[in-house]
């Protein structure tokens, strides 16, 4: 195990002449010697200077090329900063180096059967972050999951292999899915090996907005490709095909093929899992990625349970935006637009027709909102939910429990992210 890893795993212009002039010998030391002396006299001055101050001396000496330095204006002084650009591409240099060995490729083929008969068979690629010395791969779930795309023309079964490339290698793994989550579209794959090179995970918590990014994955079957930017965004909320993610929002370009590949730092630490992209005319660089932090309870549990157990209300609700609540002279939040019978909702006194404003003190105007703060808490833990009812205010606290299998189900049936197969049309908004 790679004590680095938080995972709870094993091992144009002319020249001009000037007119002409009649010079007196006269006037010839008023119009040019005295001039021409002065400014010898001045230019030693200044020489004198700089070499009496050292960083301006040891840069003369030096000789400092400007194909090397770019200078910008100090944020501190009227001076400038001198910058080497070799520093930077030694930083991308190091960075791939280190985060190559773990991000692995991923070929998946599926049996597709025609409605007009007949079956073939076509491939799916994507990218992985190795997890653990001996085998745990991080991917997306739609990398390796066939139930988002549907055709009324063609049937994609269950996947008939899964293939792992190795940065440097020759060796291709036969790989198995351990667990996969629909909600968060991560899965977890296992390969029979040892001494693989866990990456190295960084905190996404201490994500900043124009620090250096590197993507790295296997886009349009080029493997491992590495593209550089910056975060634009932190905490990006976007919706795909009914899925909502917080993600971190890149300009480094990803293309089909990336999902499941690693977004690092100037470290080489994993902040982010590449998932999706905007896609379309008019639209150039907008990634996102899923904040690596968040991603570790979720592993942990898909490999222990090979499914995730989440904290349970027992609701159905749709958001009360601020339009309609004007309107109607009703606060935003969550309007409950039933109760299911037995759950934590209905023997804590929740009602039909409440409007959910808040939940253990946060402003929820959303069932996404509402979500995002129940998912931060464990099944057994007692939240508050602040609760407009007729006119007035009251709190109700509620004890999470765990979400039943039925409505696992319900909850999974949400439209996923579309797959990119060879031959298929990119969506607007893509998953990679």
């Amino acid at each position: 195990m790679n004590n680095e890893n938080d995972f709870d795993l094993s091992n144009d212009n002319t020249f001009r002449k000037s007119p002409m002039k009649n010079y007196s010998s006269n006037s010839f030391g008023k119009s040019f010697f005295l001039p021409f002396i002065s400014g010898i006299i001045g230019a030693t001055l200044v020489i004198g200077t700089c070499f009496g101050v050292p960083t301006i001396k040891s840069k003369l000496i030096n000789g400092t090329s400007s194909k090397d330095i770019i200078t910008s204006a100090s944020s501190s002084n009227s001076g400038t900063n001198v910058i080497n650009l070799s520093e930077f591409s030694n930083t991308s240099i190091a960075v791939a180096e280190k985060v190559l060995p773990s991000v692995v490729g991923i070929t998946i083929t599926y049996p597709v059967n025609s409605l007009f008969g007949g079956s073939t068979t076509t491939e799916a690629t994507g990218s992985g972050i190795i997890i653990s010395e001996d085998g745990y791969i991080l991917t997306n779930n739609h990398v390796v999951s066939s139930e988002s795309s549907s055709s009324p023309f063609y049937e994609i079964g269950q996947a008939k292999s899964i293939k792992i490339n190795i940065y440097n290698s020759d060796q291709t793994y036969d790989a198995t899915i351990v667990g996969t989550d629909t909600y968060t579209d991560l899965a977890v794959l296992k390969v029979d090996a040892k001494d693989l090179t866990p990456a190295t995970l960084g905190n996404s918590d201490n994500v900043k907005v124009g620090e250096f990014v590197m993507a790295v994955g296997n886009p349009l079957g080029m493997q491992y490709s590495v593209t550089q930017g910056i975060v634009s965004a932190v905490n990006r909320e976007v919706e795909s095909d009914g899925t909502v993610y917080y993600a971190i929002q890149t300009d480094a370009a990803i293309n089909s093929g990336n999902s499941g590949g690693a977004l690092v730092n100037s470290n080489g630490e994993v902040i982010g899992v590449n998932t999706l992209k905007l896609a379309g005319t008019g639209i150039e660089g907008m990634g996102f990625a899923i904040p690596i932090s968040s991603t570790t309870s979720i592993v942990n549990q898909l490999i222990e349970n090979k499914t995730v157990k989440r904290p349970y209300i027992g609701i159905s609700g749709s958001s009360l935006d601020n339009t309609t609540a004007q309107r109607y002279n009703l606060p935003e939040g969550v309007y409950v637009e039933d109760v299911e019978k037995d759950s934590p909702a209905e023997k804590a006194g929740l009602q039909k027709t409440d409007i959910i404003t808040k939940i253990e003190g946060k402003d929820v105007k959303s069932v996404n909102e509402l979500n995002k703060v129940k998912y931060t808490y464990n099944i057994g833990d007692t939240v508050t939910l602040s609760v407009y009812r007729n006119g007035e205010n009251m709190e109700i606290k509620i004890v999470l429990a765990e979400e039943p299998e039925e409505a696992k189900e319900e909850s999974n049936q949400t439209p996923s992210t579309q797959q990119q197969y060879s031959g298929s049309i990119f969506d607007f908004f893509n998953n990679y």
